[in-house]
């Protein structure tokens, strides 16, 4: 793990126990409902990109078997505890998305909720993505971007370096440029709010 990584692996593990307090009200007001209905399509073999504290365990259903990672080990241990609460079956592992030890063509879907504002190297992230999916798979994620507004763009601009050291997240990527960076080029944008947080769709 790079120093890099390092670091921002740091910044979840210090997180970790006030997490989902500060994700409450994003939660509240548009979140959550995003979360259920990404996960209505999938079959088969999935694997959840960043799993965090687990807030989408929840929406996890019979018909997929799911491998879920994440490279804060704290966060994982507060994953462990809401599987085990819900009774859900869901392989944990602490591992980095931009060195992922999976065999190539693995997964049928990849998916990911607020994760690539995060990974140091999303460019790489997405490669290793695009390597562990099956030729016939399909991405799925909701991400947070900059928005291409002049002056809310500019703002994320300014407030991004306090953002990262305190959180860990960048609140100015352009994820987009970054996923066709990465070798993929079917991507499909729905905005979900405003120009900032989207739903976007990847096929092989």
């Amino acid at each position: 793990m790079d120093i890099n990584t390092e670091k921002i692996r740091k910044r979840y593990d210090r997180v970790a126990c006030f997490y989902d307090y500060l994700e409450k009200p994003m939660e509240k007001m548009a979140l959550g409902k995003w979360r259920k209905p990404l996960f209505q399509e999938m079959k088969g073999k999935v694997l959840e990109i960043g799993v965090g504290t687990g807030k989408n365990i929840a929406y996890y259903h019979d018909a997929i078997e799911v491998t879920a990672i994440d490279f804060s080990s704290k966060m994982l241990l507060r994953a462990r505890k809401r599987a085990e609460t819900l009774g859900k079956n869901v392989a944990l592992r602490e591992m980095d998305a931009q060195d992922m030890s999976f065999a190539s063509n693995t997964f049928d879907y990849v998916v990911a909720t607020c994760v690539f504002c995060s990974v140091p190297d999303p460019v790489k992230g997405f490669r290793e993505i695009r390597r562990v999916l099956k030729p016939t798979g399909k991405v799925l994620l909701i991400e947070h971007v900059r928005s291409e507004e002049k002056v809310l763009g500019f703002l994320m601009d300014i407030m991004n370096p306090l953002v990262v050291n305190f959180y860990g997240a960048n609140i100015n990527r352009r994820t987009e440029g970054n996923i066709e960076k990465s070798g993929f080029d079917q991507i499909k944008v729905t905005n979900l709010w405003r120009d900032i947080v989207k739903k976007i769709e990847i096929t092989n």
